[in-house]
């Protein structure tokens, strides 16, 4: 029952590579590989109107203003050329770079909005595998993860990785093609002037891995403190009657303090490496604009070569101002970027993670379907324990006939909940089996037996749904005509009616509006309808009134007719009805036999049969026949 560590905040303490997280996106995007090569498309061709551009502007100079050997935009000018005919080919030429300059938007909103539409449907995507894998994992995964920390991953995990797939994403990518062609070209214009030039590169290059690591870091501990914000409020709104009942307000407001403040010493610590990224390659850039300025200006002024080669342009140098600029402009755009990139491989790890936890329970390669289920139950020297060497249950072995009730007897802790749990398989026994009608439940997919067997817990959950359909829900393919059957089957169709618009009437979350005992009717209402063959019954009676009690009790006597059933009893009219009545102590049987049977050994069940179930035959009066207090039964596990 143990199984692997399934805590999700254990996945920060070793981050997984940039490159792997990267490569589980590619199964989501390569149904869309076409929008991506239209994407790739735009993006090379985006990026070429950017390094063009400046080759046009050094055409100006050389062609223009300073006539040079190197005009190939319009060769043969001179400066004896009329200055009508060079205004007119200036003018040509700023109309090329206008219509680059137009062409090049309206290819990059294209390019966005295409890298848009393939990353929301990549994310889409996602989140219905991550939801699907969250209705798979097993009971033990939901006891250990807080549900805000799920949400989290679902929520906001996700809301970080659709900032990234779109805008951040692709201005990276541009930025990065950028920086490598604008190289290309400062290379192949003049290798001297363009090693002079990118020489502060490396530093930049540094700079960037070191800021960026650490801001990665910090992010990656936002997103998991900001998991801890979820599950403090999560708690704490679905436990707001606790907290006003026992005035606890201010105690919650300083614990969401607290972890309010870690996840802003989290974003505040991402902030920090991030935006000192973005000065500090900024700072490297203008200084690199200075050495191409004074290198290329020297040149020019002194007509001496340049280490070495040729005599450079005018132009030239206006072409590597340019080039320069275009390189930095990148880096610091991608500085930027990153920010949003970093954050959106923070929330990848975490999703895939998540999508990682495999399940405690699953179906054996070789299951098979159950048959209908006729009812007789037996447990094989069962042992069963949550954690690693801590038993729950051991060596328990019972058998229950087809259409018996079993009440499950003991104190707090004793296993009865185990047992019950152990049925439908939420949890797999370490030792012994389970059987159904002589199937392991471990044999049979967990689907064709759940479908089989009813539960009606102490807890009953309700959906923010109509009336009608939290009933469907034990059947969704019913009619209208055998939800109302149910209903009042289980007595629930009297309150029903009342209701402002009866079965259409929508309740509030968790079933907001009605009390314990009309919950407690609607599950019941929705077993009904199921119509399983083995039952599994944790009453929940001991929190109703009296009328309302034997209106369940009712209930179940219709319900449980030729049925299986397991009951967890804290009721004396539930144990006295029960063909089989077993006493749990420290995860053994230590009796078990009808009521009548057990209360004439004297052991164990009668002790607890004195101190608890008596009382409600004598209300009023304690074992000794003293007045007390009105009697309130025990809990279950």
């Amino acid at each position: 029952m143990g199984g692997p560590a399934r805590l999700l905040n254990t996945e920060t303490s070793k981050p997984k590579s940039v490159s792997a997280t990267l490569a589980r996106f590619w199964p989501y995007f390569k149904p869309r590989w076409f929008a991506l090569v239209i994407v790739l498309i735009l993006l090379i061709t985006v990026t070429w109107t950017q390094v063009f551009t400046p080759e046009l502007f050094g055409q100006a100079v050389d062609c223009f203003f300073y006539p040079q050997s190197t005009c190939w935009f319009q060769p043969g000018f001179t400066f004896t050329t009329p200055a009508a005919d060079r205004i007119a080919g200036l003018g040509s030429l700023a109309l090329e770079l206008g219509g680059l300059y137009i062409v090049g938007a309206l290819l990059s909103g294209l390019m966005f909005y295409t890298m848009n539409w393939a990353g929301n449907h990549a994310l889409r995507e996602i989140r219905v595998d991550v939801f699907n894998h969250l209705q798979k994992l097993s009971m033990g995964f939901y006891a250990e993860n807080e549900t805000g920390n799920i949400m989290s991953r679902f929520v906001s995990d996700a809301d970080a990785i659709q900032q990234a797939l779109g805008f951040a994403l692709v201005n990276v990518m541009s930025g990065v093609l950028l920086i490598g062609w604008v190289m290309i070209k400062m290379m192949t214009t003049n290798l001297p002037y363009a090693l002079l030039s990118l020489a502060i590169v490396p530093f930049m290059l540094g700079a960037t891995l070191y800021f960026s690591g650490q801001a990665r870091k910090a992010f990656r501990k936002s997103r998991a403190e900001m998991g801890s914000v979820n599950a403090e409020l999560q708690e704490s709104i679905a436990g707001v009657r606790e907290v006003q009942a026992f005035s606890r307000e201010d105690e919650n407001i300083a614990n969401f303090q607290a972890t309010n403040a870690a996840n802003r010493d989290a974003n505040i610590r991402a902030a920090a490496f991030t935006s000192a990224l973005s000065p500090t390659l900024e700072a490297l850039g203008y200084l690199a604009l200075g050495i191409v300025v004074v290198a290329g200006g020297l040149s020019v002024l002194r007509q001496e070569p340049l280490l070495g080669t040729t005599v450079i342009s005018l132009g030239t140098v206006f072409v590597f101002m340019q080039y320069v600029q275009r390189f930095n402009q990148p880096i610091t755009q991608i500085s930027v970027m990153w920010t949003n990139i970093q954050n959106a491989i923070a929330g990848g790890e975490r999703i895939f993670g998540l999508l990682d936890v495999e399940p405690d329970v699953v179906d054996k390669p070789d299951a098979k379907q159950m048959p209908q289920i006729q009812g007789r139950v037996e447990f094989d020297h069962v042992s069963a324990e949550y954690q690693s060497n801590q038993p729950v249950l051991k060596d328990v072995s019972f058998r229950a006939e087809a259409g018996q009730m079993i009440a499950i007897v003991g104190p707090t802790g004793a296993g009865k909940t185990t047992i019950i749990n152990l049925l439908p398989r939420f949890y797999d026994v370490t030792a012994g089996a389970v059987k159904i009608d002589g199937f392991d439940v471990r044999d049979v997919t967990k689907e064709s037996l759940r479908s089989q067997i009813g539960i009606v817990l102490q807890d009953t959950f309700l959906f923010s749904d109509t009336v009608m359909n939290n009933i469907r829900y034990g059947r969704l393919g019913a009619t209208d005509e055998e939800v109302i059957a149910a209903a009042k089957l289980a007595s629930a169709d009297t309150f029903i009616e009342r209701l402002p618009d009866g079965y259409q009437t929508v309740l509030g979350e968790r079933g907001a509006g009605l009390s314990q005992g009309q919950r407690q009717l609607m599950a019941i209402a929705r077993a009904a309808l199921a119509n399983p063959r083995i039952l599994i019954l944790d009453e929940a009676t001991s929190s109703v009134d009296t009328r309302t009690e034997r209106l369940i009790q009712a209930a179940f006597e219709k319900l449980l007719a030729g049925r299986t059933s397991f009951v967890i009893a804290h009721r004396l009219s539930t144990i006295r009805h029960a063909d089989q009545v077993f006493m749990l102590m420290d995860g053994q049987i230590v009796e078990h036999g009808t009521h009548q049977e057990l209360l004439a050994k004297q052991g164990p069940y009668y002790d607890l049969y004195m101190s608890q179930f008596r009382r409600e035959e004598e209300p009023g009066a304690d074992s000794k026949g003293r007045v007390t207090g009105e009697f309130v039964p025990q809990s279950g596990d």
